[in-house]
């Protein structure tokens, strides 16, 4: 076993643990745990693929050779881009887990847990890229998504539980993160919102309510949030680079013409030019600014593409074009 294969088993077992931390109910530790972890996971994944891309020596300090390189150089190293959303992830997730070592309070939870689920993802999508291990085949997929119990920032609760400087920096934290969420893509952070929609169709519903004409407290109902910077945040070529990251994960195959092939704007426009994507608001939102219209496609219709090439990825898309040319 090579010195890169040690270091990946060992990031294995250190992301099991963040993850495992993270969403064990009965460790109050969590967060402090979980970027401890999730940090040196990234430390050994990376300098296992420093190694195979720089040479065994690229992991040291050139005048200490006895001492391996920060998390911080291996993260400067290989994304050489300050700007990338990823990058950005990484160096805040960091800074997390070198104030844990200090003292941090429970509520720090509600301003990184849109890092920290993006810092996983990435974890999962680096790993297989640069080392080709599926951390879906250890964790199933379902369980990487971190667990979460908290509520909204209260700012005059925040200064009443804490003292002047414990409160001030976190309060100044959260508002220095929140508009790097809004600016970066889900690489810096996959926000969390939980959205309310009345429905007659009862199979669809998560949840029941009745309306009572004597109830004291009351309630606003919303007949729709949109947001489609949010709920369709993925233009034609996005979705195209989605679906084939996914579909090489799984090891999926996709013909056409009798050949292998990725897919590109022609097989897209296939999907949804048959299933009438574009005309479905769940799936495709249309801006009207101009007299040429431009889509955006929402992870649902991602899901759905995907789901369909599963059925029967050699055939689908010879199939796609003969039905459309017959129409």
């Amino acid at each position: 076993m090579t010195v890169q294969d040690r270091l990946i088993d060992k990031a294995k077992e250190a992301f099991v643990l963040a993850i495992e931390i993270y969403n064990k109910p009965s460790i109050r530790y969590r967060l402090e745990g979980f970027s401890f972890f999730i940090c040196n996971a990234w430390e050994l994944m990376l300098k296992a693929h420093m190694m195979n891309k720089f040479g065994e020596d690229s992991i040291y300090y050139h005048d200490k050779p006895n001492r391996t390189i920060t998390l911080e150089k291996c993260v400067q190293k290989i994304f050489t881009n300050e700007k990338a959303p990823l990058r950005k992830n990484l160096e805040k997730v960091i800074e997390l887990r070198n104030t844990s070592t200090h003292f941090i309070t429970e509520e720090y939870e509600a301003v990184y847990i849109p890092l920290l689920q993006a810092c996983v993802f990435n974890f999962v999508d680096k790993m297989m890229e640069f080392h080709n291990v599926d951390m879906t085949q250890i964790i199933p997929e379902n369980f990487i998504t971190l667990s979460v119990r908290l509520k909204a920032l209260d700012e005059t609760e925040i200064r009443g539980k804490y003292d002047q400087q414990v409160a001030e920096r976190l309060l100044t934290m959260n508002s220095s993160l929140s508009p790097m969420v809004e600016e970066n893509n889900s690489a810096f952070a996959i926000r969390i919102e939980h959205l309310h929609y009345a429905t007659k169709k009862r199979e669809e519903a998560t949840e029941f309510y009745h309306i009572e004409k004597e109830a004291k407290e009351g309630v606003r109902l919303i007949k729709e949030v949109k947001n489609p910077n949010e709920t369709h945040k993925y233009n034609a070529k996005a979705c195209i680079r989605e679906l084939n990251k996914r579909l090489e994960k799984n090891g999926i195959i996709v013909l056409f013409n009798g050949k292998e092939t990725k897919l590109n704007m022609y097989h897209f426009q296939l999907f949804t030019a048959y299933f009438g994507l574009k005309e479905n608001e769940k799936m495709c939102f249309t801006y009207q600014i101009s007299t040429q219209p431009q889509y955006s496609y929402s992870q649902q219709a991602i899901d759905f593409i995907f789901e369909e090439i599963k059925k029967a990825p050699t055939t689908i898309l010879d199939d796609l074009k003969e039905k459309l040319s017959k129409k």
